[in-house]
């Protein structure tokens, strides 16, 4: 387990023992507090590794060659780190509102539908499908 996943287990065992203490009146305090900590980790994660893959190209450029596009998986589809940094992103903020109305008015049978779509639309972005479908698209315009 990596040292931030030891620290995000703590930060959650904190929250829950909080809400013990506190009661429900406080629930959405607390777990806005936790999910900006996610979010920060995950922004911090994200920093990182955009800074890391600019370095990278930088280094290509440096260097007179193109860097090899089997080590960032997604380019080859037409797919920008940015964009597909900005889709995850859009995807998990919206992923919240979606969940909670799902589990107030169908319970955790709603939430799983929610979860599902989620992942099935992240999973169609991630192999390309939105890519051909706007290629395909451009192309039968075109004619």
């Amino acid at each position: 387990m990596d040292a931030r996943d030891a620290d995000l287990k703590r930060e959650l065992d904190a929250t829950l023992q909080n809400r013990k203490e506190l009661g429900a009146e406080y629930e959405t305090e607390l777990v806005d507090s936790f999910m900006e900590k996610v979010e920060q980790r995950f922004h911090d994660t994200a920093d990182r590794h955009v800074r890391r893959q600019l370095a990278e190209q930088q280094m290509a450029a440096a260097r007179g060659t193109r860097p090899d596009p089997a080590a960032r998986p997604g380019q080859g589809l037409g797919m920008s780190l940015g964009e597909r940094f900005a889709f995850v992103a859009v995807s998990l903020v919206l992923a919240v509102p979606l969940c909670a109305i799902a589990a107030v008015n169908t319970g955790l049978s709603g939430l799983a539908v929610t979860w599902a779509g989620i992942f099935g639309v992240n999973a169609v972005h991630a192999s390309g499908g939105f890519s051909r479908l706007r290629r395909h698209r451009d192309k039968s315009s075109g004619e």
